[in-house]
This record gives C-alpha cells, structure tokens and sequence, in this order.
C-alpha cells in the first residue's frame, strides 16, 4: 500500500493576512507526517507528528494559539485513533501543556479509558511526565484581542467563530493500517468547561481500517449532533467515494442542524478527500510523491514532495 496523508488546519473564514501562514503550516505538517510514512512509521506515528507539528504552530486554534474561554484560559481537546483496532484516546478541558495530541495518545496507550478531562488529565499528564507549560506562554496576541473584544458589550462572538482553525490529519500507511487525530483550542470565549465535537469520538474523528478514516472541523456542536465524521465512514461503507461521503455529511449537517464545517478523508484503498461547506478550509495532502494544498473552494496546487522540501516554507 502507498502512505497517504491528508492534513487540516481548521475550517471557516481565513483572513487575507493569515492565509500565507496557514498554507504553509498546513503544508509543513503534510511534509512531516509523510516524512514518518515514507521511512515505514505508522499512519498513527504520522497523524500525531502532523498534528503537533500545527498545535505548535500559532497560526492554528490548538496547542500554542488556542483561543481563550470566558475567563481568558486556554482550554484544549483532543483525539486520537486507530483504526486497526478501533482504540483511541482523548483529553479534554487540558490547560498549560503544549501538545494535546500526545497526551490523548498516552491515554489510548497507558490505560484502559478512553477519555480523559480536565484535572484527571492534568493529573495524568504529571504522572506520565509531560512537561509543564504555563498558561500564559500558550496565549497569542492575536487570541487575546479576540478575548477582549468578545467582552465588550455590543460584540459579536459568532462573527469571530468563524475563524476556527481546529486541526487535524488522517493517513494510511504501507501496512495498509489508518488512523486520525484532531487537536483544537475550541470556541473563543467559551464557557470553562466546555467541550466540544474534537475529543468525542466518532465527532471530531474516527478510524477503521474496514473503511477509512476521518478528521473534521467547525462548529462544534452541529458536528455532534450528526455524529459527522462516523457518518461520512458510514456512507463510504454504502459504496460512496470519499468527496462523495463527505459532500452528502457536510450537506446533511447544513441542511438538518445549520451548521457548517469542513472534513479530510481517506479511505483504505488509498483516496482522498477534503472537503468543506464554509467559505476556506486550509488543507494538504501528500500522496505519491506529490503534495496537492489549497484553501479556497476550488482551489488545488500541486508540486513534487521534492521541489516542496526545496522550496522550504517561502514556496506557499
């Protein structure tokens, strides 16, 4: 089987000043991810170093650039599964670590839950050794004016959830094995405590090697509601392609709930997809040796794996 990755960084609006940052960082995470394919490494090993790789990117809602909840903290979800044998970890409501992602993998791998929250996950990330990192080094300039301006008393919260930028990636490897994994800071200005579509499983991803797997992104709730990324594996076991799975999911999901979002695909042969139903979506996969990036509807370029790593991140 030829590895494939497919990596997001988040489905909404991206602001003209962003969108370098974004397709690079995308782009950067596609390369990383395949670079662990390529030498034999598991479509898991992948999707979690393509994911850190944009939790600490600042450009992204996750890890380092999280958006703040109403008391100005960052609050962090995550997910991560395999679909060899359906196993997966989660954390949720995480404060002061930097990489989510490989916290929720050590829940899968150290002990029999699925899921943990909050200060049960802090206790855990202390007793598994994983650095601490302060509050206020995981705040950017940017999450911080967001904050404030959401206070004010004729804001508008919803006009600025439409710059998510969840993060996520979906890959099979040479074995043939896929998994997902998705890492978000949430809904700015929300309530502590709150948890949205990322750490639960069949939401904000799923993976099974009888199907595919799947990482999604948007508004939270709505994606709960339908179940969406379990919905998409659903329809590709109905014999869909996987543009088609999700087109008909993200179609359902705005027609039934009103929500919007954005999902990557691939499915156990080896094909892909990424799609969304919100004005962008930063997006990059890598597949025989080809890197394939965009944002906007429509939107496609294409380069060898080889010109991309020459090129380095001025290229995007």
């Amino acid at each position: 089987m030829k590895p494939v990755i497919v990596v997001h960084g988040g489905a909404g609006r991206i602001f003209k000043e962003r969108e370098q940052g974004c397709r690079t960082g995308v782009v950067r995470a596609a390369l990383q991810g395949y670079s662990v394919l390529k030498q034999g490494g598991s479509a898991l090993d992948a999707v979690e170093e393509a994911v850190r790789s944009m939790e600490d990117d600042p450009h992204f809602n996750a890890g380092c650039g999280s958006v703040l909840n109403e008391k100005g903290e960052v609050e962090m979800d995550a997910i991560i599964m395999d679909g060899k044998n359906l196993a997966s970890g989660a954390v949720s409501a995480v404060k002061c670590i930097a990489n989510p992602i490989k916290l929720a993998r050590l829940v899968m791998e150290k002990t029999k839950h699925m899921l943990l929250t909050d200060h049960g996950a802090h206790l855990f990330a202390q007793a598994m050794g994983v650095p601490e990192t302060p509050g206020e080094k995981l705040i950017t300039q940017r999450s911080l004016e967001r904050w404030k301006k959401n206070l004010e008393p004729d804001s508008n919260p919803e006009e600025f959830q439409k710059d998510l930028g969840t993060v996520g990636a979906v890959a099979i490897d040479s074995e043939g094995n896929v998994a997902c994994a998705t890492s978000t800071g949430g809904l700015s200005n929300k309530l502590i405590g709150r948890v949205g579509d990322t750490a639960c499983i069949g939401s904000g991803g799923y993976a099974d090697n009888c199907s595919g797997a799947t990482s999604t992104t948007g508004h939270g709730e709505s994606i709960m509601k339908v179940v969406l990324a379990r919905l998409i594996l659903y329809h590709m076991e109905q014999g869909m392609s996987p543009e088609m799975a999700a087109d008909t999911a993200l179609d359902y999901m705005k027609t039934r709930v009103g929500g919007l979002g954005g999902v990557i695909v691939v499915s156990n042969s080896g094909e892909w997809a990424a799609r969304f139903s919100t004005k962008q979506m930063s997006w990059a996969t890598v597949k025989d040796g080809e890197l394939h990036y965009g944002i906007y509807a429509g939107e496609r370029h294409t380069k060898s794996v080889d010109e991309a790593l020459a090129s380095g991140s001025e290229g995007f």
